[in-house]
């Protein structure tokens, strides 16, 4: 059965969501797999969109919800592990020259988010699968820390089978309002990015009044 039904005019037949319903017409699960594997190294590409957008199809039986749920967990597990090496190929020494070079930051900062990773690293792996933004990029620390690679992808399983089954069941519940899990879940995403900026913002602030302060410091005494 082909995924004729996502040309009715209230579906997609363009866009993220379009290129996402052809992957899944032609491919079946595999395609969805595929849309989320890039979606895991390319963030841009909305989870929102693909998920339940395969959710959809699976209640329309091109596929079936088990082949969707196994299909984009694992779609999840090739793109953070490629991820991952990405983190290990860069490297703790180049990381720590680089970010020797870098203005406003110290050593002393990584080290510290190096030790918070090697105590918390676990739970930032399964819980960071469920948050939008760093879903994708908590397997770079992942790597970069040289987590053990059996417990990266039992974590990353489990973390991205949550995130995935919420996502591909309201799909799947919703039916032809699959879209209204995209307008919820964007939310979210612009809340957890305005939270980063904004702590990016304080932090660079409180960096350069502590190197202001310290400057006008020599200079007095």
């Amino acid at each position: 059965m082909h995924l004729m039904t996502l040309a009715l005019p209230q579906e997609p037949t363009d866009g993220i969501a379009g290129w996402a319903a052809d992957l899944v017409d032609t491919l079946g699960g595999p395609g969805a797999g595929l849309a989320i594997a890039l979606e895991n190294l390319f963030p841009p590409l909305p989870s929102e969109i693909i998920l339940p957008l395969t959710g959809f199809a699976a209640g329309q039986g091109v596929l079936s919800l088990a082949s969707a749920l196994f299909w984009t967990t694992l779609g999840s597990v090739v793109g953070a592990v490629a991820l991952y090496w990405i983190g290990v190929l860069i490297g703790r020494d180049r990381l720590f020259a680089v970010w020797a070079k870098l203005p406003l930051v110290k050593t002393s900062d990584l080290e510290r988010t190096e030790a918070w990773f090697a105590k918390h690293g676990t739970k930032a792996v399964f819980f960071g699968r469920m948050v939008p933004i760093f879903r994708s990029l908590i397997s770079v620390p992942a790597g970069l820390e040289r987590m053990p690679m059996p417990q990266f992808v039992i974590l990353t399983t489990l973390g991205s089978l949550v995130w995935n089954s919420v996502l591909v069941m309201c799909g799947y519940w919703l039916g032809s309002h699959w879209d209204v899990v995209e307008t919820y879940v964007g939310f979210l995403s612009k809340a957890v990015l305005v939270v980063v900026v904004v702590a990016l913002v304080v932090y660079l602030t409180v960096r350069i009044k502590g190197r202001n302060s310290t400057a006008q410091h020599r200079r007095t005494s």
